[in-house]
This record gives C-alpha cells, structure tokens and sequence, in this order.
C-alpha cells in the first residue's frame, strides 16, 4: 500500500470547491434535469468561464456528473450532500454565508492561533465568533439552526437516558431554542422547565414550547450565563457550552449555576464524550479559544467552582453527562 500524500492531503482546491458550490446552491440551481454552466451562472450571478472550471473539478472529484451531448452538470448521489433539504444537513457547515462554513474559513489564519494562542477567527473578522453573532442577525439565526440540527438524533436520546423525571423544575442554562428541553419535557410529563438564552434566541424557544404544546410547562427566560441566574431550579443544564470557552469562563459559568442553585441542587453537565476527534478540538481552539475536555478536566474546573462530582455516564451517542451537587 502507497504511503499517504501530504500534497493530496494539504490540497484546498477540493474543499474550497465544494464550499462554494454549497454557497452558490449549486446542486439546488442545477435540480434532477442538470444544467449547463452558462445557466447556472446566470442563476448565481457569476462567471461562466470560471464556474465551468469550478464545476469541471466537481466532476473530477464525483460530486457531479457532465452529459457530453447536453453540456449539462448533474449532481451525484455524493453532491446531492450538498442540498439544503439533504438529510446529512451539512449544507450550513459549508456555505461560507452562514455561522458555521464562515468559521470554518478562519482556520486559513490558524497560524495566529498555534503562534499566539488566541482565536483566529478574531483576527480574520475583527470580532469575536459571539460578538460576530450579535453584529450579523442572519449569522445569529443560521447558528440557531445549526445548533438544532446537531441535537435532532441527540436530544430524544438525552432525554430518555438520564433521570431527569427527579428534578421537578428545571433550568436549561444557554438552551438555545429549547430542542433539549423540549425532548425532556415530553419525556417527563410531570416536569417543567426554563431555557435561559439570549434575547435574539428566545422567541424561536417559545414558539417551539408552542407548537410542541408545552407552553404550560415551559417558558423562556431572557439573559447570559455570566450574570446571576434565576435561582431555585432542582437541576441547572449546561448541554454544550463549557467546551466553547477556555478555563476561567467556564469556572464562571459553573458558578453561577451554583449561586443559583438550592443546597441540594444538581448541576448537569453535558458535552461531548470521548471520542471528539482532534480535528474538533483545533476547531474549539481556532474559532471560540474553547476546549474539548476529558471528564477529569471537567471534574477539576466543576471543583474550582464549589461543585462536587456525584457520577458521569452516556446519554446518547455522542454525549456524556456528569452530575454535580454543591460542596456545602
């Protein structure tokens, strides 16, 4: 067996490709009947000499399909990835117009990250990736969307693999737009629970408790996690936050769910399990300065804030929850 090529590996052509080919709607455009390229640049706005050589590469790659006799581009089973409607639901990772493909291009700056340990994507935008959030509405709302997307499989497995049904009410700390809670709630009949998000997030939490008929059991509370938190809740809920922030915030974090909680209060942490590659782990450093961290770690950073570790286990396929109880 040939050893791998580094060149093939480092290549850009091929991922830059299929980047903007997702945020030109490509496979969209060119539908089951295919279409040449001069249609399609007309549909993009772009340059059909240029968008033949990008879609050229496409066919190189697999991605789409060239019909000699009608000069028309057909998209693959493997470009059909590339749909807003496919059920991969990679297209927002990729178009480079939404939160998650707009980050991804921040890792061209990655060496100002490894050289000064900050976040590249400050240095290519001038902001950092929240502040970016609350500056662009559109980037805000495709984030949202992402978020929901990533915990569609996960969260009716969080729901039913951990005893929440012994937390009467509890508090979804930086819920988003409450699919977690959601899932809890249906899972639990005699639970009630709160998302606490910021403001732009929220009515998209409230209409979802709406249509999911649980508006009698679940509100939404406008706030951030850095400010005392409402107090009282049985269990406080952090389901994929600690890991988008370095240490200190996340000691601030933890402690204000513990200012907040009761003295027999939980604080449930849910992040990602063992198995997060360390590709993922750069992109938490390159993108927020956050981290994917171990159980000890997270076990270390809960101790620092006044929370004891009482167990930890797998809630879904992806997930780990570690519950802690306040160290009186």
């Amino acid at each position: 067996m040939n050893p791998p090529s580094i060149m093939a590996m480092a290549d850009l052509a091929t991922p830059m490709s299929l980047r903007v080919a997702a945020t030109l709607n490509l496979v969209e455009h060119a539908g089951n009947a295919g279409a040449t390229a001069e249609h399609l640049a007309a549909r993009t706005g772009t340059s059909a000499p240029a968008l033949r050589r990008l879609l050229d590469h496409l066919v190189t790659i697999g991605a789409f399909n060239l019909d000699p006799e009608s000069n028309r581009y057909h998209p693959t089973d493997l470009g059909a990835q590339l749909h807003e409607d496919a059920p991969e639901g990679i297209k927002p990772l990729l178009d480079i117009n939404r939160a998650g493909g707009r980050a991804e291009l921040a890792f061209v700056d990655l060496v100002e990250t490894i050289t000064t340990g900050t976040p590249a994507y400050t240095h290519r935008y001038g902001r950092e990736f929240w502040a970016d959030l609350d500056a662009h509405p559109e980037l805000r709302h495709s984030f949202d969307t992402q978020m929901n997307w990533r915990f569609q499989a996960q969260a009716p497995q969080i729901a039913e693999r951990f005893e929440w049904s012994r937390f009467p009410r509890i508090l979804d700390v930086g819920g988003g737009d409450g699919t977690v809670l959601t899932e809890i709630l249906r899972a639990h009949p005699d639970v009630r629970g709160q998302v606490l998000e910021l403001a732009p997030t929220t009515a998209a939490a409230t209409t979802r408790f709406a249509a999911a008929g649980l508006a009698d059991r679940a509100t939404v509370v406008p706030g951030s996690f850095f400010d005392p938190l409402p107090a009282g809740a049985d269990a406080y809920v952090l389901s994929d936050i600690l890991h988008d922030w370095d240490d200190d915030h996340a000691r601030k974090i933890l402690t204000r769910c513990r200012e907040a909680a009761t003295p027999d209060g939980t604080v449930v942490v849910i992040e990602p399990g063992p198995g997060v590659g360390t590709a993922m782990n750069l992109f938490m450093l390159m993108c927020f300065n956050g981290k994917e961290r171990t159980i000890a770690e997270l076990t270390a950073l809960a101790t620092d804030s006044g929370l004891s570790l009482v167990g930890s286990g797998p809630v879904s396929e992806e997930r780990t929850a570690l519950e802690f109880r306040i160290v009186l």
